[in-house]
């Protein structure tokens, strides 16, 4: 409600107009006397509900805008997740506003207090309810409210020190001092639930503020052994002590999670670059929970220093690593450049691909697409498409068309770019168009897999072919993985891995 303005309703699938009347000064001012008074945040409340009003004020204080937002108790919201709530793991919530995290915060607090001591540091009164009784929703567990949001830390402290808790439940951790507060919970050996703004991991690990909730980044200087044995720059970025949380679930929609079991493993597997095991977790059309495995690297430059492009397949995001050959080129752009024959490559034209294009250059894809030999076309509507490709800006945003398309289980490709580069990769993967000769990147990988099939079966040592740097970094991740010895040797452009056993002497 907007002073002046027709009220809306907003929905998950799009806004609706209520009246075509304006809001009226008496309108606004009917609702903030009928609830309960603004606190510092501007939100307030109606006692014993969880619904939560939000004033807009101008330069004099006044209200002149309201949002209302309709909170409701879902049960059952954690199903998905039980197994690892009940495992005992500090656990968090990671995830865009309205995607739920509240909701599942609060149904953790009620399944937890059914056999421990549990207390809920409720800032806005969004997970127990406004006024001094909590809602029904939160089951046993107790609640403290908040005096102000700026002492959210000094309440997390104090429930500790006076309540003797088995479980701290805290929504939107947002500010350094709550970061503090919940690794010092954490270190008192009591379990912490906590939400935080966020899609990924990835967002946490960037975000100078909430950064130690999975240990902090720092940068170190590697000695020269230590940078060789690795395969990597002398000076690297490490996690700078244990998470406070042990498992970070990013929620990517209502019905589709991703699960961290091990924060440690996966954020020392994203600064390294490696690959890192997760659990896709999700509802299918008849209601039963589904968990898939996948295998993700971090190709995010800012995290590991390295060039990366970012892929969603069949609705399920995946992070696929980038390599640069010799000269500098990046893995994707050397694929692109073998699938238009720029590298001596060819590939075989594909089936017919029907593409909705949001944000994309048209033009471009049509480039693309009579470069690769493909047949696209182009339609307006999402249930006609076999794929939606976007921009990493509009994916991001999680357009309503996006989750459409994610709920539909159609296949989303990001770009980084409005590229003719970006848009052949898409479509070579699209496609499943085959390439002659074979990703060098690739290639490279499969030698090192063959290298230490042999070196395990016996062999002494041996030797792969030249490749880039970034590249033989991978193999030598490949050959550390394996508990097996590798050096690099030669110069540049020859520089090779060599892979041998830990028996030799060297």
């Amino acid at each position: 409600m907007d002073l002046g303005r027709s009220p809306t309703a907003r929905y998950t699938d799009g806004e609706r107009v209520l009246r075509q009347a304006e809001i009226s000064r008496a309108e606004i001012d009917l609702v903030v006397n009928s609830i309960g008074d603004f606190d510092d945040d501007n939100r307030a409340g109606i006692a014993r509900t969880l619904h939560r009003i939000s004033g807009i004020r101008n330069r004099r204080g006044q209200v002149v805008g309201l949002t209302c937002r309709v909170g409701r108790a879902v049960y059952g919201t954690i199903d998905i997740i039980k197994d690892i709530v009940d495992e005992g793991h500090s656990i968090l919530l990671l995830g865009r506003p309205g995607v739920g995290k509240t909701t599942m915060l609060r149904e953790m607090a009620r399944v937890l207090a059914e056999g421990r001591r549990v207390v809920i540091v409720d800032t806005s009164n969004e997970i127990g309810g406004d006024g001094d009784i909590p809602h029904p929703a939160v089951g046993k567990a107790r609640r403290m409210q908040v005096p102000a949001p700026a002492l959210q830390h000094e309440t997390m402290i104090e429930a500790v020190e006076n309540h003797n808790p088995e479980v701290i439940v805290i929504d939107e951790i947002g500010r350094e001092r709550e970061a503090e507060a919940a690794r010092t919970i954490n270190e008192r050996g009591v379990q912490l639930i906590g939400t935080a703004h966020g899609n990924t991991l990835e967002n946490l690990m960037l975000n100078p503020t909430l950064a130690d909730l999975v240990g902090g980044i720092e940068s170190v200087t590697l000695s020269d052994e230590e940078a060789r044995r690795r395969g990597t720059q002398k000076t690297v970025l490490e996690r700078r002590a244990p998470p406070t949380f042990d498992v970070l679930i990013e929620i990517q929609d209502r019905q589709q999670l991703l699960v961290h079991r091990d924060v440690t493993i996966s954020v020392d597997a994203m600064l390294r670059g490696e690959l890192l095991d997760l659990d896709l977790r999700y509802r299918d059309e008849d209601g039963a929970v589904k968990t898939e495995k996948q295998k993700m690297a971090m190709a995010s430059p800012a995290v590991t220093g390295r060039r990366g492009g970012r892929t969603v397949r069949e609705g399920r995001e995946t992070l696929r690593p980038r390599s640069a050959d010799g000269n500098g080129r990046s893995q994707e752009e050397n694929l692109a450049d073998q699938k238009t024959g720029r590298n001596g490559g060819a590939a075989r034209e594909g089936r017919t691909l029907k593409v909705l294009a949001y944000g994309v250059a048209r033009n471009r894809l049509f480039q693309a697409a009579k470069q690769l030999g493909a047949r696209v076309i182009m339609v307006e509507n999402l249930p006609d498409a076999d794929v939606l490709v976007t921009l990493k800006s509009y994916y991001r945003k999680r357009r309503r068309l996006i989750n459409d398309a994610e709920r539909r289980h159609t296949p989303v490709y990001v770009l980084r770019a409005n590229t003719v580069a970006q848009m052949e990769r898409f479509l070579i993967e699209a496609l499943d168009l085959e390439v002659i000769p074979s990703d060098p990147f690739e290639t490279a990988i499969n030698e090192a897999q063959q290298a230490i099939e042999l070196v395990n079966a016996g062999q002494q040592s041996v030797d792969l072919s030249p490749v880039g740097a970034a590249t033989r970094r991978f193999q030598h991740q490949l050959a550390r993985q394996a508990n097996l010895v590798s050096h690099s040797y030669g110069k540049e452009p020859q520089r090779h891995v060599r892979i041998f056993s830990t028996r030799r002497n060297y």
